[in-house]
């Protein structure tokens, strides 16, 4: 999976984004009354734009933060992207099946985070679905795999034959043709790493921005959170609901922009890892958690379990909060937002 085309989440409205990053705008002051700067910059990176929003108490420093925190994220992607050959996870996908590959600590983390979200989600969230996915080729090929061609790549989608040793900092996919992508958890990861390298940089608040994958972090002047809109699954460009966030995470999956229709029925690129088929239970799932590694792996796991057992989940986890649109159009709020949302 690229970061950008075949990630399993979908990036939130580009006008709401600009929304969050506007609130900015005009702000004199930041809390405790220290004049503050406000820079927000644009770039592309992990295959999509990367929004960073600086506040700190000088201009240089409001760069400097924003320059830090795009340097964090090319490094990531230096890393973890399958599209750079000599990444690391391209070196482990290219020795599937012969020998284990030395990684960093980074590396090692995102696929331990991912291997956690599969076990919390019942294997909902899978990073070796990646053949599955090709073979579906949603926007491009727009055909419906044969039975015996999805049969032939179950094998490959193990994920107990992904294994991570820790102590050797090595990974090692037991067979050959495997290979694993982290595009479904890894932009939330690099948007957690980036807002630490921004507050080493002096930042005093701020918002990253990868896609659907938004990390904020402090607050606005006057003590105003971070307002965030969640996009209608089945309306273009309307407001499902809004949130105010504070160093909070939010990722959304859903089934409506990376999709085809065959005979009234919708064939979209978030596949459930048990039948290989689109998952059927819901339109949309929106995680806030307060890393975005969780955020991010959790909306897809979420979207394939289905609301009731989704929603079941999301209470018994700590700091995790969902917005679960189902099938039938239906809205599912966590107990945790209810007094959060807003309708537009």
């Amino acid at each position: 999976m690229h970061f950008n085309l075949c990630n399993q989440q979908l990036r939130i409205h580009a006008s709401l984004l600009a929304l969050l990053c506007s609130s900015f705008a005009g702000c004199a002051l930041v809390p405790h009354g220290h004049e503050s700067a406000v820079v927000t910059r644009a770039q592309m990176q992990m295959g999509t734009v990367v929004k960073i929003t600086a506040v700190a108490r000088s201009e240089s420093i409001a760069q400097a933060a924003t320059t830090a925190g795009f340097a964090e994220i090319h490094r990531l992607e230096e890393l973890l992207s399958t599209w750079i050959p000599t990444s690391e996870l391209s070196r482990v996908n290219t020795s599937a099946g012969v020998m284990p590959v030395s990684v960093s600590p980074e590396t090692m983390a995102v696929v331990q985070g991912a291997i956690q979200v599969a076990e919390m989600t019942d294997g909902g969230f899978n990073i070796a679905i990646g053949p599955a996915v090709d073979v579906w080729n949603v926007l491009e090929g727009r055909r419906i795999p044969t039975e015996p061609e999805l049969k032939a790549l179950r094998p490959l989608l193990d994920l107990k034959a992904v294994h991570a040793d820790v102590r050797e900092r090595t990974i090692f996919l037991e067979k050959a043709g495997m290979r694993i992508d982290v595009g479904g958890i890894g932009k939330g990861y690099a948007a957690d790493q980036a807002v630490m390298a921004m507050k080493k940089a002096g930042a005093l608040a701020g918002v990253v921005a990868l896609s659907g994958d938004i990390k904020t972090f402090g607050q606005l002047p006057g003590g105003r959170k971070f307002p965030v809109g969640i996009q209608h699954p089945r309306k273009e460009g309307e407001v499902l609901v809004f949130i105010d966030l504070e160093d909070e995470a939010i990722s959304t999956a859903g089934d409506y922009e990376r999709f085809f229709e065959r005979d009234g029925v919708r064939y979209h690129h978030i596949l459930d890892p048990k039948t290989l088929q689109p998952a059927r239970s819901c339109q949309a799932v929106t995680v806030i958690a307060r890393e975005g590694i969780w955020a991010d792996g959790l909306d897809t796991g979420i979207f394939v379990m289905g609301a009731e057992l989704g929603m079941h989940l999301v209470e018994a986890l700590p700091d995790v909060e969902a917005i679960i649109v189902d099938y039938e159009g239906h809205v599912h709020v966590s107990s945790g937002l209810r007094d959060r949302i807003r309708k537009p």
